[in-house]
């Protein structure tokens, strides 16, 4: 559409990776410029400093890659990941005896991905390597930018290092439009918010996390699929201990990542201990099962070696700034993880920016010609306008699901309200009524309709349960007001004037 124009993608991982692939596939020069070597390179730091990390891919996200319009993008992801048709919530009975419940996501059977991080990106880089409007600059460190002029400043280590004593090359770049996915500590937003005035807020909750490993049950290359898993490849495993709680996700080769979310002040107590025998201990009181998985020794080596990292929530506004600068993923509205929305949010993110913007310059191609810069201002402001409500209502909502996952999923009330809505949007499907975890993972509404939806059927629902307690108090009492005043002698039409009255009454609380 229009002029052809120098698009610069700062970050390679898969927001940055399909947002260089949207604009590449416009006929775009994009020009990648990425932090770390080459992520296809098995020297590369991975994210994080952790082995693997696995995600939870639902429909935002595969929506996204869709309409990237690249068939061979889908067909990786869809053969290379794992379905999870629920939470499989893991605790031990008064009796001693360890139990397993699933908790499916869906009542229509629907399911979300586990999915490599590594192996999505490595995919998403094969296949912006075959275009020839794309070019990758691993190594560069953005160190500054002039978004009024358009122009950057890269940092150019060589091999992803510097000589002791050497200052790095700077190189500068000029462009037309910059794109942000560099993660929550956005070297790019940190330069926009010298040019705008952007509202930041930060909050790092008091929850470390800390990468584990269930090996496969066998390393047989011929061995089925099914018999690979020491539990159950196609649920989330949750051992929830109300304060914290440790999860496992299924990889293809048999194994399952694991995570320990615990407050600091859990790890201070774990890390106390030199020779290591608290963790398994630990382990066995509070996640029953675990050490048949893990081996203690390899639980506490893993504890030990692995990190201990934490986690960030940001949010910010605008996102963007005039025509030169967006902010995508990560960098715009980092999250916690408890949603599994992180990757999928920001992969949505691309896909709702380059709606607007093609929306906006086929507007003024119709019109009276195209400016690229003016075109792409008016787009930005509406991509802000837009995104904010739904970024910050999905950090918030990440933030409340760490309660469910670690608590919520024993409450005897939790399970009846998902009961409730379950059956409703099964046997009553004309009622449009879904379960927020249902239109947040399984659909592509906004994320602030999907928080008003759910809150309008929460209100419902205690009117409902309200409505059903009140109705055989109200029977009740009206027996005894009649009877009340039968004894007395009342006239009946005395005895139904209190009921009225009564009826109002009741009428009100309910």
């Amino acid at each position: 559409m229009g002029l052809k124009q120098k698009i610069l993608v700062v970050g390679a991982g898969p927001v940055g990776s399909l947002a260089a692939l949207y604009a590449a596939s416009r006929g775009d020069k994009v020009e990648i410029y990425e932090l770390r070597s080459d992520l296809r390179d098995p020297s590369t730091t991975p994210l994080n400093f952790t082995r693997s990390i696995n995600l939870a891919l639902s429909e935002r996200g595969i929506n996204a890659m869709r309409h990237a319009g690249h068939q061979k993008l889908i067909d990786h992801v869809m053969g290379a990941t794992i379905p999870m048709r629920g939470r499989m919530i893991h605790g031990k009975r008064a009796d001693g005896s360890l139990y397993e419940e699933p908790q499916d996501y869906d009542a229509h059977g629907r399911c979300i991905l586990a999915i490599d991080r590594g192996g999505l990106n490595k995919r998403l880089l094969d296949i912006l390597d075959e275009m020839p409007n794309v070019t990758f600059f691993f190594n560069h460190k953005l160190t500054g930018a002039d978004f009024k002029n358009n122009k950057a400043w890269f940092e150019v280590r060589e091999n992803g290092s510097v000589s002791q004593g050497q200052r790095p090359r700077e190189i500068e770049v000029d462009f037309d439009f910059m794109i942000g996915a560099d993660g929550a500590h956005s070297a790019v937003r940190y330069h926009m918010m010298k040019y705008t005035r952007m509202d930041y807020q930060q909050m790092y909750i008091d929850t470390l996390w800390c990468e584990f490993q269930i090996p496969p049950k066998t390393i047989d290359p011929d061995a089925s699929l099914g018999s690979k898993f020491s539990i159950s490849p196609n649920y989330l495993h949750i051992w929830p201990a109300k304060e914290f709680m440790f999860i496992a996700i299924p990889s293809e080769d048999g194994s399952f990542t694991c995570t320990l979310f615990a407050p600091a002040v859990v790890y201070e107590h774990l890390e106390f201990d030199p020779a290591g025998s608290l963790i398994p201990r630990f382990f066995d009181k509070h996640f029953p099962g675990v050490t048949a998985l893990i081996p203690p020794a390899d639980l506490i080596t893993q504890f030990h070696r692995n990190p201990h990292l934490p986690l960030i929530s940001i949010k910010c506004s605008p996102h963007h700034y005039g025509s030169s600068a967006v902010i995508l993923g990560d960098a715009a509205h980092a999250m916690v993880p408890f949603y599994g929305q992180g990757m999928n949010a920001g992969l949505e993110d691309v896909r709702i920016l380059f709606d607007i913007l093609d929306k906006h310059a086929i507007l003024d191609e119709m019109s009276s010609g195209v400016d690229r810069a003016a075109s792409r201002a008016r787009a930005l402001a509406e991509y802000t306008a837009v995104r904010i409500p739904d970024a910050h209502a999905i950090n918030d909502l990440a933030l409340q699901n760490y309660v469910e996952m670690r608590a919520s999923v024993l409450s005897p009330l939790y399970r009846l309200r998902k009961f409730l809505e379950e059956s409703l949007s099964k046997y009553v499907p004309s009622l449009g009524w879904q379960t927020k975890y249902a239109r947040v993972s399984f659909g592509n509404e906004r994320y602030s309709e999907v928080v008003a939806k759910s809150e309008h059927q929460g209100r419902m629902l205690v009117r409902g349960m309200a409505g059903l307690v009140g109705v055989p108090l109200l029977a009740g009492g009206i027996v005894l007001v009649l009877r009340y005043k039968k004894a007395l002698g009342v006239g009946l039409s005395a005895a139904f004037g209190s009921v009225d009255s009564m009826v109002e009454l009741m009428a009100m609380k309910v």
